[in-house]
Order: C-alpha cells, then structure tokens, then sequence
C-alpha cells in the first residue's frame, strides 16, 4: 500500500506539473485546446496572465506533494502529502463548482483516491 500511495501522489503531482506548463507557458495553444467550447476564442490572449497565476498556484500544489515523497519521517511525510492533496480536493470540488463538473473527476477525484490509499496504509 505504501508504494501505490506513492505512485499516486506522484501521478497527482505529474498532472499538477502539467497544468501548470500548460496554464504558464501554453496557455494560448494547448490551453485553447483544453478548454475549448469552455472559454470563448477571444478570451485566451486577455487572460493571458490570470492563467499563468493560476499555474503558479498549482506549480506550489506539485511542489507540496514532491517534497512529501522525500520526507524520511513516515508521519511527517503522510501529513505533508495529506494537506497538499487536501488543498488539491478543494480546488478541484471549487473548480467544479465554479466553472466545469469535469474539473471534480479530472483533479479532486485522483486527490481523494490518494488520501483514501494513503490513509489506508
């Protein structure tokens, strides 16, 4: 259990690394296409910055989650990993809340399957 719950928190923190590349550094051709239909056409080159911000935001999320996996004490480490994919279930139920229910199944959903491991363990 211990190695899955690892393997998950890395997999939630690879996906945060991604949307922090594609909100940062690509949010006008890989963002458009991500969000299309989502965000009108006219809105990416505007928006620009808010979305860099927001990548920000979950580059912090990925860190937190990365340096859980390197804490040698197991408790620490746990509680680390438990706050930052705490922190990932609340974004994501407010993404989903606020914007698109597919944000709750694409970013809360693994988060809360890697608490469930974790606590498991």
């Amino acid at each position: 259990m211990e190695i899955l719950s690892k393997i998950l928190i890395a997999l939630v923190a690879l996906e945060h690394l991604y949307i922090l590349y594609m909100e940062m550094f690509a949010w006008e051709t890989l963002g458009r296409k991500t969000f299309k239909g989502a965000l009108s056409e006219d809105l990416f080159t505007p928006t620009k910055g808010l979305a860099a911000n927001q990548g920000l935001y979950n580059g912090f999320l990925a860190a937190g989650l990365i340096w859980s996996l390197f804490i040698a004490d197991e408790i620490w480490s746990q509680n680390v990993a438990l706050f930052f994919l705490g922190c990932v279930v609340v974004a994501g139920g407010y993404g989903a809340f606020s914007a698109s229910r597919k944000i709750f199944f694409v970013q809360a959903l693994p988060a809360i399957i890697a608490i469930a491991i974790l606590l498991l363990k």
